[in-house]
């Protein structure tokens, strides 16, 4: 669990080659960047045990969100605040619709442990609720889900959701509702649509922007919303948006079906408009996956816009199957050879010809998959996306400025769950899922999917403040 040599040299390496000036940023600005150094990890904890399907944390973790304490004293061996956790996933075909229900959960001190039956277990302080009933009906296809907690003088407390699916519907569905933190209340508002985005775009990941840049830059709007989508269909990189989904001072929120006004903070060329790289996410792969974000900003001044994902870092990525001859050959999808360039190299360019080919004895999970995966945080500057809320940039310009790898605290699936869904070894998919972050404390919580037999387990590291 300790930081390998490799990692801490390819470390540095990295992050001094992301140090240097970009556009729209002046010295000054730099200075107040959010460093890698700046964030140590902690340990990790436990999900509590539960009930059958859907009221279970297996199969789960697709959205999580921090909640303050609110003058609640936490128990012995507590953290200040809670979390709320989706539970196991809706699955398609009316197999379970119910799926991906909220808990609200303790946080346990983390520890560090070898194995995970070593780690405390959190507690229920809300079972399982199932918030979105009658909602988002029919995305029940690998859904992708984001939560956020935001308490405002407007609204008051409350838990915003994001909801699609990996195949969005056509026509577009509304993607995004609010509810209680009061999980049994029953007081859905929405759904609304996120301007004229596209859903790929928007229904990923969501979280709180700080008050005052939301002042400053986006006209007061307090959420962050985004989504990145394999095979870059929601562009060549994370996306983001800011909106709120008030109308008014009193917080009344937009009418069901309402478009709400958006500003764009990021966004790359989607895949489908292009197969150009020279717009993308610096080191882009179809293979990657940015599962959470947060916004990031330390009592002394440092900021950061943190995603947290499994990036594609090998020497290949492919649209097709795991080869059976070993991770580094690829091994596509012969009926879309032609299609669209379904073998890259690590450079965005294609691979040569003679890969090109469909290798024998292959199972039938197709999808994209790497040569190599790494779990990794990237770090964006908000100067830079200001100057995409201004206009000042184009927004697919900003970059990270560093890239923190995490693998060495990670268990990596030590049941072996579901290997060819999954990928073994260096061509382990789906490493990390969602991200939520305490301003007050300074910790940041992350899920290590299938780390705890198939049930996520909850890594903490501390922001410096």
């Amino acid at each position: 669990m300790r930081l390998s040599m490799r990692s801490a040299l390819w470390l540095l390496v990295v992050c001094a080659a992301c140090l240097g000036p970009c556009p729209g940023l002046s010295a000054a600005g730099a200075q107040e960047r959010l460093q890698p150094e700046d964030v140590t990890y902690l340990g990790a904890f436990r999900l509590p045990e539960e009930g059958e399907r859907p009221k279970t944390f297996a199969w789960g973790g697709g959205a999580m969100t921090f909640r303050p304490a609110e003058g609640r004293a936490p128990g012995a061996g507590e953290l200040p605040g809670s979390l709320y956790i989706m539970g196991h996933d809706r699955m398609a075909y009316g197999e379970l619709p119910d799926g991906n229900q909220i808990a609200e959960i303790s946080i346990p001190r983390p520890v560090r442990a070898e194995r995970p039956e070593a780690l405390p277990v959190a507690r229920f302080l809300q079972p399982f609720t199932d918030v979105a009933a009658g909602r988002f009906e029919g995305l029940d296809e690998l859904p992708r889900t984001g939560l956020a907690w935001l308490d405002t003088p407007r609204t008051g407390p409350r838990l915003h959701l994001a909801w699609g699916q990996h195949m969005q519907p056509d026509p577009p569905v509304p993607s995004h509702g609010w509810v209680s933190p009061d999980l049994a209340a029953g007081d859905f508002a929405g759904p609304w649509f996120i301007g004229d985005q596209p859903g790929y775009a928007t229904n990923g990941y969501l979280f709180p922007i700080p008050e005052g840049w939301a002042e400053r830059h986006v006209g007061g709007r307090r959420l962050a919303t985004g989504r990145f989508r394999d095979g870059g269909w929601s562009g060549m990189g994370p996306a983001l948006f800011a909106y709120a989904p008030w109308t008014d001072a009193k917080g009344t929120p937009a009418p069901p079906g309402s478009r709400l006004s958006e500003i764009t903070l990021l966004l790359y060329p989607s895949s489908r408009d292009t197969d150009a790289f020279d717009r993308a996410l610096k080191g882009y792969a179809h293979a990657d996956e940015w599962e959470g974000g947060a916004w990031i900003e330390t009592a002394s001044g440092k900021t950061a816009v943190l995603f947290a994902g499994t990036k594609a870092v090998g020497a290949r990525h492919w649209y097709g199957f795991v080869n059976p001859a070993g991770p580094e050959l690829p091994c596509v999808a012969a009926d879309f050879v032609g299609t669209f360039p379904v073998c890259r190299t690590a450079d965005g360019g294609e691979c040569p010809a003679s890969e090109m080919t469909e290798c024998e004895g292959h199972n039938g999970l197709r999808g994209w998959w790497a040569s190599r995966f790494e779990a990794q945080f990237i770090l964006y500057d908000p100067a830079q996306l200001a100057e995409v809320a201004a206009g000042r940039l184009d927004p697919w310009q900003p970059q990270p400025y560093a890239v923190i790898p995490i693998d060495d605290h990670l268990f990596l699936n030590p049941a072996g769950i579901e290997p060819e869904t999954l990928g073994v070894g260096p061509q382990r998919r789906y490493r990390i899922g969602e991200v939520a972050y305490d301003p007050v404390g300074g910790r940041l919580y992350v899920l290590e999917l299938f780390a705890d037999d198939d049930k996520p387990i909850v890594h903490v590291w501390l922001v410096r403040q």
